[in-house]
């Protein structure tokens, strides 16, 4: 899969496959870009700790997060698999997994969109040669409506409940951690499923109950801090920044915003699912932050809402900036530094935005030489 946001990964083999895989879903997320930062400018804005609180339109908030986002992935991913009319089938197929959950459903809309679009691809192909002249479009619109009301009720009473029961268990193990006093590997479970948009799960059904509860004990708690930090995504979106492939590059700075300044985490998740192995930069990054933080003492009074550095500022207790600044700086440094090596520190991003570790020979092998294509270059190369 090849988009504009996501450029064809070359080479072969199992990272490559992943690779294309992680990039198929960015692919549903990417286009959908400017609906994320819309949701995340109104919440930023107007939620009760925003910076303008108004109820009215704080009312888009949850609405936008649960249904519209979710809706335009499954859209998005149905058009990827069968064009205009997966696209309808997989915004009706993930109305299902939507209704029937009450956690924003990004992972099952990635799951049913493209699901419901190939389902129904499949039933376009048996039915097209047996469908006779002028019953063409009745067909198509029952086939069609009948393959997304069935994968609506699917979605509802099975896909919603297996990505709710993921998120449980997701759940579980950071609680479990946290319990052993293992924090810094919590990164290992929260930075993933936080890229799976499970983050809002993680943190308000797990973490911030122990942390209120530590809090009242102790007047404040690092538990607000394993997830919210946005020192790992800031590090990872300065390494597209400065080395990340150059049809990303321009995207970068208004996500960096939007991100540390606005506390919208999602917004840097896409940039992960496109190169998988980048989790091990967050990863790396919000361990060492949560290091820091348990190093020099640090915790939050309060759940940053949303997770900016604003918002992590203004429930810090008094003295304590020192040590959250010095953990949010640790997780972008070592994040930073993650990413840019995994990215090569720039080496071919003009060619590849995937996986950058194709073989030229092998693919010049690949091509039939009546296929092939010389270049205006193609001379000056032989000559030198």
């Amino acid at each position: 899969m090849s988009t504009d946001y996501t450029p064809a990964v070359t080479g072969t083999g199992v990272r490559a496959s992943i690779q294309r895989f992680g990039g198929y879903l960015a692919g549903m997320i990417m286009p959908n870009i400017g609906a994320f930062i819309a949701w995340g400018l109104i919440t930023a804005l107007f939620i009760p700790t925003g910076w303008l609180p108004n109820e009215d339109f704080a009312a888009l908030v949850d609405p936008v997060i649960k249904m519209l986002l979710p809706v335009l992935i499954g859209y998005t991913g149905g058009r990827m698999v069968h064009g205009q009319r997966g696209a309808v089938v997989g915004a009706v197929a993930t109305m299902g997994v939507v209704v029937g959950a009450d956690i924003p459903m990004f992972l099952g809309a990635m799951i049913i969109g493209p699901l419901a679009a190939y389902l129904l691809k499949l039933v376009d192909a048996f039915t097209s040669e047996r469908t006779g002249a002028g019953f063409e479009m009745l067909v198509d619109n029952f086939t069609a409506g009948i393959v997304a009301g069935a994968m609506a009720l699917a979605g509802m009473k099975a896909i919603g409940p297996v990505v709710g029961e993921v998120t449980a268990v997701a759940g579980r193990a950071v609680g479990w951690l946290v319990g052993n006093n293992l924090l810094p590997l919590a990164s290992v479970l929260i930075e993933p499923a936080k890229v799976l948009f499970l983050n809002n799960a993680v943190n308000h059904g797990v973490l911030s109950p122990l942390g209120i509860a530590q809090a009242v004990q102790e007047g404040k708690s690092v538990l607000f801090m394993l997830e919210s930090n946005p020192g790992p995504g800031l590090g990872l979106l300065l390494a597209y920044l400065f080395f990340g492939p150059r049809p990303l590059r321009s995207s970068t700075p208004a996500t960096i915003i939007i991100h540390f300044l606005g506390g919208i985490h999602e917004i840097y998740f896409p940039y992960v699912l496109m190169k998988p192995r980048m989790i091990v930069a967050v990863i790396a990054g919000g361990a060492a932050g949560i290091l820091v933080f348990i190093v020099t003492g640090a915790g939050l009074v309060a759940t940053p809402s949303p997770g900016s550095i604003f918002a992590y500022l203004a429930v810090t207790p008094r003295g304590g900036w020192a040590g959250v600044l010095a953990g949010v700086l640790a997780a972008t440094a070592v994040s930073f530094a993650v990413a840019s090596a995994l990215l090569g520190f720039g080496r071919g991003r003009d060619e590849d935005a995937g996986d950058g570790e194709g073989n030229p020979e092998e693919t010049a092998e690949e091509i039939p030489a009546g296929d092939r294509v010389e270049s205006d270059t193609a001379p000056a190369a032989k000559e030198a």
